[in-house]
């Protein structure tokens, strides 16, 4: 068996191959690929094979594809190519005959509004009509979007558009984890998985800062074009600003809220929890 990776060299491809190790697969049968494999010569070291691969190469990932049983597909971060690098990515798998491919989406992609989810919804189309055999991980947020921004959050408050919409966030590694598990046990092909945490708001996120570090912290809600103008006013470039504050007004919407166990039953355990987060970020 082989299980490739894609992304490796991101945050969530390489917890995704140290989960698979942790779970017993052999070295030698997990492939990380990235653009620069030289950050991945840790992995390297530990006896998983690295590949050069890039989604905007078909070549490079028909070599890498190459004898794989199954093809864990990390989302790319280029938005409005990220379709368009899904063909490369099916057309190699379908070359390479891999039995599954696990593919890392978004929250209710086939009806969400988020200008995210344009690109996830065509990538799950075109994986779905490739006759291959699939599973669909739909991520919602990551603790991570936010924990970097905790100095600011306690200088200056928390400052949004998602109103009072429920975020099922999770921390990254129970993903990862999650797609782990998909990758070595049976019974996946075909199903769909809406994954998070348990939700909070804004606000809530804000309160439980507050008790974390004894230090008041607010969150005020602002429109979503005075949000956006907040975040290029920030530094922020003003496409990637309008993505994140279209991302909040999706919050505000519900379409950030999560139904179902799916994440907890797919890692055998209670996720890790908003508190638990920051408490190991402070």
């Amino acid at each position: 068996m082989s299980i490739v990776v894609t992304g490796a060299t991101g945050h969530l491809g390489r917890l995704i191959v140290t989960s698979l190790l942790d779970r017993g697969v052999p070295a030698d049968q997990v492939v990380a690929l990235g653009r620069d494999t030289s950050r991945l010569a840790d992995l390297a070291a530990r006896g998983v094979t690295v590949q050069q691969a890039d989604y905007n190469d078909p070549d490079s990932l028909r070599t890498a594809f190459a004898g794989a049983t199954k093809l864990m597909f990390v989302s790319g971060n280029e938005i409005g190519r990220r379709v368009e690098q899904a063909r490369n990515v099916v057309a190699a798998a379908e070359e390479a005959g891999v039995e599954l491919i696990a593919y890392t989406s978004i929250p209710k992609a086939d009806t969400s509004s988020l200008i995210l989810a344009v690109d996830h919804r065509g990538t799950e189309q075109e994986i779905a009509a490739s006759g291959l055999p699939y599973v669909f991980l739909r991520n919602s947020w990551y603790f991570e979007n936010y924990l970097p921004q905790i100095p600011t959050y306690l200088e200056y408050g928390v400052t949004g558009a998602a109103g009072d919409g429920r975020i099922s966030a999770a921390a990254r590694a129970d993903y990862a984890e999650a797609a782990a598990a998909v990758l070595t046990t049976e019974g996946h092909a075909g199903r769909t998985y809406e994954l998070g945490g348990a939700p909070f708001t804004m606000t809530e996120f804000a309160e439980n800062l507050s008790r974390q570090t004894g230090r008041q912290v607010g969150y005020t809600d602002l429109p979503v074009e005075k949000y956006t103008e907040v975040l290029v006013g920030a530094g922020l470039p003003q496409p990637y600003a309008e993505v994140l504050a279209d991302g909040d007004r999706g919050a505000a919407a519900g379409e950030l809220e999560v139904a179902g166990d799916d994440l907890e039953r797919l890692i055998g355990r209670r996720p890790t929890t908003l508190a638990e987060a920051l408490r190991a970020a402070l």
